[in-house]
């Protein structure tokens, strides 16, 4: 396993995921980070995009992942993001972790709930 990543930090985008009636209809924000393992000496050795992951395009994947059809879990989000990326891109390893900061607990107080998941081919 290569300890080099890519890492995409951060990401936030609208989405309509959840289990209640009102977050299917109203929709929230999600905070997407993923973390790609691979080995980056054939880019960083030659400067050449086309032997690396461009990261413009994982993020469009993350995107359209996070914006397309309703999930209940988060945690059918995060898979979703992985089988994409996987299968879209060359990489040995990839950790998503999505966040819903606005989970609706009545009388929470906290930054956010989260799932991390890591999958690789």
């Amino acid at each position: 396993m290569a300890e080099d990543k890519i890492v995409l930090a951060g990401m936030m985008f609208y989405g309509y995921h959840g289990v209640s009636p009102a977050e299917k209809e109203l929709g929230q924000r999600f905070v997407v980070d993923v973390e790609l393992s691979m080995d980056l000496t054939p880019g960083g050795s030659s400067d050449d995009l086309s032997k690396t992951v461009n990261y413009s395009a994982v993020y469009k994947v993350v995107k359209k992942a996070v914006e397309g059809p309703t999930l209940s879990l988060i945690e059918a989000v995060a898979e979703r993001i992985a089988r994409d990326v996987l299968s879209q891109f060359q990489v040995e390893q990839v950790r998503v972790t999505v966040k819903k900061p606005e989970v609706p607990i009545k009388g929470s107080v906290l930054s956010y709930v989260a799932v991390e998941i890591v999958r690789a081919p």
